[in-house]
């Protein structure tokens, strides 16, 4: 296996209203492949949007997930100031801020939001990882 992440896929409760989400905080839908999934290129990593009982059909899991996931997406900044740009654009498209902005223990400047589908992002800065300008972000070497 090599070590990547191809595509994330959020089962979602309503998928037009899960869309019009992501398109309000920028990311740009495929007009390609629209019937009844939704996907969004996000640099090398593409995130799907599937209705939830469709994709866990498709994996042969209960729907009936409740509660914390315990997984969290992660949308990593070149600056404090553009993380709170982003949460503010999340809470402005219909998401809900979970952890406002504030310094973390490693330094940098984070906060959390959900979006309507209760889905985690964390939003951070960390100086210490680069950010190319396409977007790939590379660990402390």
């Amino acid at each position: 296996m090599e070590p990547r992440i191809s595509i994330v896929t959020l089962g979602v409760v309503d998928l037009d209203r899960a869309v019009a989400f992501y398109e309000a905080m920028c990311l740009v839908r495929n007009p390609k492949v629209t019937e009844g999934v939704a996907f969004f290129q996000m640099g090398g990593i593409i995130l799907g949007l599937w209705p939830r009982k469709e994709l866990a059909t498709d994996a042969g899991v209960d729907e009936a997930g409740s509660g914390f996931r315990g997984v969290a997406l992660a949308y990593n900044t070149r600056s404090d100031e553009e993380v709170d740009a982003v949460l503010d654009a999340a809470a402005k498209a219909g998401g809900r801020i979970v952890r406002e902005a504030g310094r973390a223990f490693w330094g940098g400047w984070y906060g959390y939001f959900a979006d309507p589908d209760g889905h985690l992002w964390e939003v951070a800065h960390n100086p210490a990882f680069t950010i190319a300008d396409d977007g790939t972000i590379s660990l402390p070497g």
